[in-house]
Protein backbone atom coordinates (compact mmCIF):
# COMPACT_ATOMS: atom_id res chain seq x y z
CA UNK A 1 0.00 0.00 0.00
CA UNK A 2 1.37 3.06 -0.90
CA UNK A 3 1.53 6.21 1.18
CA UNK A 4 -0.89 9.15 1.30
CA UNK A 5 -2.38 11.95 2.84
CA UNK A 6 0.59 13.85 3.40
CA UNK A 7 0.43 18.03 4.54
CA UNK A 8 2.24 18.86 1.01
CA UNK A 9 6.05 18.88 0.27
CA UNK A 10 8.33 19.67 2.91
CA UNK A 11 10.07 21.85 0.82
CA UNK A 12 7.46 24.28 0.24
CA UNK A 13 8.15 25.82 4.01
CA UNK A 14 11.57 25.98 5.80
CA UNK A 15 10.28 24.37 8.77
CA UNK A 16 10.93 21.14 6.97
CA UNK A 17 13.98 22.30 5.03
CA UNK A 18 16.81 20.16 6.64
CA UNK A 19 16.70 16.52 6.24
CA UNK A 20 16.54 13.88 9.29
CA UNK A 21 19.94 12.65 8.21
CA UNK A 22 22.08 15.87 8.23
CA UNK A 23 20.42 16.91 12.13
CA UNK A 24 19.79 14.20 14.33
CA UNK A 25 23.51 13.05 13.87
CA UNK A 26 24.47 16.78 14.99
CA UNK A 27 25.56 17.61 18.76
CA UNK A 28 22.58 19.52 19.82
CA UNK A 29 23.54 22.32 21.94
CA UNK A 30 22.28 23.00 25.73
CA UNK A 31 20.41 25.65 24.30
CA UNK A 32 18.89 24.40 20.72
CA UNK A 33 15.48 22.76 20.58
CA UNK A 34 14.86 19.20 20.91
CA UNK A 35 14.70 17.55 17.64
CA UNK A 36 11.67 15.73 16.47
CA UNK A 37 11.01 13.54 13.07
CA UNK A 38 8.08 14.40 11.27
CA UNK A 39 6.53 11.42 9.05
CA UNK A 40 3.39 12.72 7.23
CA UNK A 41 3.07 8.94 5.44
CA UNK A 42 -0.21 7.71 5.54
CA UNK A 43 -1.87 3.82 5.30
CA UNK A 44 -5.37 3.79 5.68
CA UNK A 45 -5.70 0.64 3.31
CA UNK A 46 -6.25 -2.04 5.22
CA UNK A 47 -7.12 0.30 8.60
CA UNK A 48 -5.40 -1.43 10.72
CA UNK A 49 -2.32 -1.14 9.29
CA UNK A 50 -2.27 2.76 10.00
CA UNK A 51 -2.60 2.03 13.60
CA UNK A 52 0.21 0.00 13.63
CA UNK A 53 2.64 2.09 11.95
CA UNK A 54 2.32 3.83 14.96
CA UNK A 55 2.51 1.22 17.30
CA UNK A 56 5.91 0.14 15.81
CA UNK A 57 7.27 3.83 15.70
CA UNK A 58 6.53 3.94 19.99
CA UNK A 59 8.35 0.55 20.39
CA UNK A 60 11.07 1.57 18.17
CA UNK A 61 11.54 5.13 20.64
CA UNK A 62 11.04 3.15 23.48
CA UNK A 63 13.88 0.27 22.60
CA UNK A 64 15.89 3.83 21.45
CA UNK A 65 16.56 2.60 18.49
CA UNK A 66 14.11 5.68 16.21
CA UNK A 67 14.12 9.19 17.69
CA UNK A 68 11.19 11.01 19.22
CA UNK A 69 9.05 11.23 16.53
CA UNK A 70 5.46 12.91 15.66
CA UNK A 71 3.48 11.55 13.06
CA UNK A 72 0.38 13.75 11.21
CA UNK A 73 -1.44 12.63 8.55
CA UNK A 74 -4.74 12.16 6.87
CA UNK A 75 -5.82 9.02 8.24
CA UNK A 76 -8.89 7.03 6.61
CA UNK A 77 -12.80 6.28 7.70
CA UNK A 78 -12.63 4.17 10.96
CA UNK A 79 -13.84 4.08 14.71
CA UNK A 80 -11.23 2.88 17.05
CA UNK A 81 -12.13 0.92 19.91
CA UNK A 82 -11.03 1.17 23.51
CA UNK A 83 -10.47 -1.72 25.77
CA UNK A 84 -13.65 -1.12 27.50
CA UNK A 85 -15.81 -1.00 24.40
CA UNK A 86 -14.98 -4.86 23.59
CA UNK A 87 -15.74 -5.95 27.33
CA UNK A 88 -19.52 -4.83 25.61
CA UNK A 89 -22.19 -7.25 25.01
CA UNK A 90 -23.07 -5.40 21.43
CA UNK A 91 -19.49 -5.35 20.46
CA UNK A 92 -19.76 -6.67 17.52
CA UNK A 93 -23.66 -5.00 16.82
CA UNK A 94 -21.28 -1.16 17.27
CA UNK A 95 -18.43 -3.09 14.55
CA UNK A 96 -21.31 -3.46 12.19
CA UNK A 97 -22.72 -0.12 12.50
CA UNK A 98 -19.83 1.18 11.35
CA UNK A 99 -18.87 -0.78 8.96
CA UNK A 100 -22.57 -0.27 7.87
CA UNK A 101 -21.98 3.94 7.31
CA UNK A 102 -18.51 3.02 5.16
CA UNK A 103 -15.83 3.06 8.58
CA UNK A 104 -13.45 0.64 9.40
CA UNK A 105 -12.80 -0.55 12.78
CA UNK A 106 -9.59 -0.69 14.61
CA UNK A 107 -8.44 -1.51 18.47
CA UNK A 108 -7.07 1.97 19.49
CA UNK A 109 -3.75 2.20 20.02
CA UNK A 110 -4.15 4.30 23.69
CA UNK A 111 -7.02 4.26 25.99
CA UNK A 112 -10.71 5.97 25.56
CA UNK A 113 -13.78 5.21 24.12
CA UNK A 114 -14.81 4.84 20.55
CA UNK A 115 -13.29 7.28 18.03
CA UNK A 116 -13.93 8.94 14.89
CA UNK A 117 -11.58 9.26 12.81
CA UNK A 118 -12.05 10.41 8.61
CA UNK A 119 -10.41 12.08 5.49
CA UNK A 120 -11.18 15.50 7.22
CA UNK A 121 -10.11 14.85 10.33
CA UNK A 122 -5.88 15.15 11.01
CA UNK A 123 -4.51 12.07 13.58
CA UNK A 124 -1.48 12.76 15.09
CA UNK A 125 0.80 10.13 17.01
CA UNK A 126 3.38 11.64 19.18
CA UNK A 127 6.34 8.76 20.30
CA UNK A 128 8.28 10.50 23.51
CA UNK A 129 11.32 8.67 24.98
CA UNK A 130 10.85 9.06 28.39
CA UNK A 131 12.78 6.94 30.83
CA UNK A 132 10.08 7.15 33.47
CA UNK A 133 6.94 7.87 31.51
CA UNK A 134 3.89 7.17 33.75
CA UNK A 135 5.39 10.28 36.27
CA UNK A 136 4.91 12.33 33.43
CA UNK A 137 1.93 11.47 31.87
CA UNK A 138 -0.27 15.00 32.68
CA UNK A 139 2.59 16.79 31.78
CA UNK A 140 1.90 15.40 27.86
CA UNK A 141 -1.36 15.75 28.21
CA UNK A 142 -1.05 19.99 29.13
CA UNK A 143 1.42 19.88 26.56
CA UNK A 144 -0.14 18.53 23.59
CA UNK A 145 -3.80 20.30 23.95
CA UNK A 146 -1.68 23.75 24.55
CA UNK A 147 -0.28 23.08 20.81
CA UNK A 148 -3.60 22.19 19.27
CA UNK A 149 -5.66 24.85 21.38
CA UNK A 150 -3.04 27.71 20.53
CA UNK A 151 -3.17 26.75 16.66
CA UNK A 152 -6.94 26.69 16.24
CA UNK A 153 -7.26 29.54 18.27
CA UNK A 154 -4.54 30.82 15.42
CA UNK A 155 -7.01 30.05 12.68
CA UNK A 156 -9.73 32.09 14.76
CA UNK A 157 -11.71 29.43 16.44
CA UNK A 158 -12.74 29.98 20.06
CA UNK A 159 -10.98 26.69 21.52
CA UNK A 160 -10.96 25.93 24.76
CA UNK A 161 -9.31 22.65 27.01
CA UNK A 162 -11.61 20.83 28.64
CA UNK A 163 -14.15 17.74 28.81
CA UNK A 164 -17.59 19.31 27.51
CA UNK A 165 -20.89 17.49 29.42
CA UNK A 166 -22.17 14.72 26.49
CA UNK A 167 -18.71 14.78 24.66
CA UNK A 168 -17.89 11.54 23.40
CA UNK A 169 -14.97 9.45 24.56
CA UNK A 170 -14.79 12.04 27.41
CA UNK A 171 -11.68 13.40 28.54
CA UNK A 172 -10.43 16.60 30.79
CA UNK A 173 -7.45 17.36 28.00
CA UNK A 174 -10.09 17.59 24.95
CA UNK A 175 -10.04 20.49 22.91
CA UNK A 176 -13.13 22.13 22.44
CA UNK A 177 -14.96 25.32 20.95
CA UNK A 178 -16.84 28.07 22.74
CA UNK A 179 -17.53 25.41 25.52
CA UNK A 180 -19.84 23.81 23.58
CA UNK A 181 -18.87 21.42 20.59
CA UNK A 182 -15.50 18.70 20.73
CA UNK A 183 -12.99 19.47 18.25
CA UNK A 184 -10.05 16.66 19.55
CA UNK A 185 -9.59 14.16 21.51
CA UNK A 186 -6.18 12.52 22.93
CA UNK A 187 -4.94 9.37 24.59
CA UNK A 188 -1.91 8.09 25.96
CA UNK A 189 -0.18 4.39 25.46
CA UNK A 190 2.58 3.85 27.95
CA UNK A 191 5.55 1.57 27.23
CA UNK A 192 8.73 1.31 29.32
CA UNK A 193 10.60 3.87 28.15
CA UNK A 194 8.23 5.87 25.73
CA UNK A 195 5.02 7.19 25.19
CA UNK A 196 2.80 7.61 22.88
CA UNK A 197 0.21 10.71 22.53
CA UNK A 198 -2.25 10.33 20.01
CA UNK A 199 -5.93 11.70 19.27
CA UNK A 200 -7.90 13.65 16.45
CA UNK A 201 -8.95 16.69 15.21
CA UNK A 202 -11.78 17.52 13.55
CA UNK A 203 -11.33 20.04 10.49
CA UNK A 204 -14.59 19.35 8.46
CA UNK A 205 -18.00 17.27 8.13
CA UNK A 206 -18.67 16.86 12.26
CA UNK A 207 -22.28 15.23 10.30
CA UNK A 208 -20.47 12.54 9.64
CA UNK A 209 -18.90 11.63 13.19
CA UNK A 210 -22.24 12.41 14.93
CA UNK A 211 -23.66 9.60 11.83
CA UNK A 212 -21.52 6.69 12.42
CA UNK A 213 -21.29 7.58 16.38
CA UNK A 214 -25.02 7.70 16.72
CA UNK A 215 -25.71 3.74 16.17
CA UNK A 216 -22.25 2.92 17.67
CA UNK A 217 -22.30 4.45 20.88
CA UNK A 218 -26.27 3.12 21.15
CA UNK A 219 -24.85 -0.62 20.68
CA UNK A 220 -22.48 0.54 23.27
CA UNK A 221 -24.54 1.74 25.56
CA UNK A 222 -22.75 4.63 26.11
CA UNK A 223 -24.46 8.01 26.69
CA UNK A 224 -23.49 11.45 24.59
CA UNK A 225 -24.96 14.45 23.28
CA UNK A 226 -24.29 14.61 19.29
CA UNK A 227 -24.79 18.10 19.75
CA UNK A 228 -21.38 18.23 21.29
CA UNK A 229 -19.29 16.75 17.71
CA UNK A 230 -17.97 19.59 15.66
CA UNK A 231 -15.70 20.63 13.64
CA UNK A 232 -13.52 23.50 12.80
CA UNK A 233 -14.63 24.04 9.74
CA UNK A 234 -17.81 24.73 11.18
CA UNK A 235 -16.88 27.07 13.36
CA UNK A 236 -14.52 28.89 10.88
CA UNK A 237 -16.01 28.16 7.39
CA UNK A 238 -13.58 27.65 4.40
CA UNK A 239 -11.06 26.48 6.89
CA UNK A 240 -9.22 23.43 4.77
CA UNK A 241 -7.77 20.18 5.67
CA UNK A 242 -4.03 22.00 4.73
CA UNK A 243 -4.66 25.20 6.75
CA UNK A 244 -5.22 23.24 10.18
CA UNK A 245 -2.70 20.84 9.73
CA UNK A 246 0.00 23.41 9.05
CA UNK A 247 -1.02 25.62 11.73
CA UNK A 248 -0.55 22.52 14.18
CA UNK A 249 2.84 22.13 13.17
CA UNK A 250 3.50 25.63 13.11
CA UNK A 251 2.95 25.25 16.46
CA UNK A 252 4.64 21.96 17.05
CA UNK A 253 7.67 23.66 15.83
CA UNK A 254 7.95 26.89 18.15
CA UNK A 255 8.98 24.49 20.35
CA UNK A 256 10.93 21.55 18.88
CA UNK A 257 12.95 21.60 15.99
CA UNK A 258 11.11 19.33 13.23
CA UNK A 259 12.76 17.44 10.30
CA UNK A 260 10.78 15.33 8.25
CA UNK A 261 11.38 11.96 7.30
CA UNK A 262 9.68 9.48 5.28
CA UNK A 263 8.92 5.85 7.18
CA UNK A 264 11.53 3.65 7.44
CA UNK A 265 11.27 0.65 5.73
CA UNK A 266 12.12 -1.16 8.81
CA UNK A 267 9.06 0.83 10.24
CA UNK A 268 6.77 -0.45 8.07
CA UNK A 269 7.61 -4.45 8.59
CA UNK A 270 7.42 -3.95 11.76
CA UNK A 271 4.21 -2.56 11.21
CA UNK A 272 2.82 -5.34 9.49
CA UNK A 273 3.74 -7.69 12.42
CA UNK A 274 1.77 -5.64 14.72
CA UNK A 275 -0.88 -5.54 12.02
CA UNK A 276 -3.12 -8.21 13.71
CA UNK A 277 -2.97 -6.64 17.34
CA UNK A 278 -4.70 -3.95 15.73
CA UNK A 279 -7.54 -5.53 13.64
CA UNK A 280 -11.19 -6.03 15.42
CA UNK A 281 -12.15 -9.35 16.13
CA UNK A 282 -15.94 -10.28 17.41
CA UNK A 283 -17.05 -13.38 18.23
CA UNK A 284 -14.97 -16.65 19.40
CA UNK A 285 -12.60 -14.54 18.09
CA UNK A 286 -12.69 -12.01 20.02
CA UNK A 287 -9.79 -12.55 22.87
CA UNK A 288 -7.58 -14.07 20.54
Amino acid sequence: MRPSGNLGHPAESPVFAARLDERMDSRTRASSPTVVRLVRDSFPDPPALDTAVSHAILRGVSEGTQPQTLRIHRPGAIVAFGPLDRLSPDYGRAVDAAHARGFGAVQRLAGGRAAVFHEQTIAFSWAIPDSQPRLHIERRFEEVSSIIVTALRDLGVDARIGEIPGEYCPGEHSVNASGKRKLMGVGQRILLHAAHVGGVVVVGQSDRVRDVLIPVYEALDLEWDPATAGSVEDEVPGIEWDDAGEAILRRFADSYEMVEESLRPEILDRAHDLQAMHEVRVGPDLFK
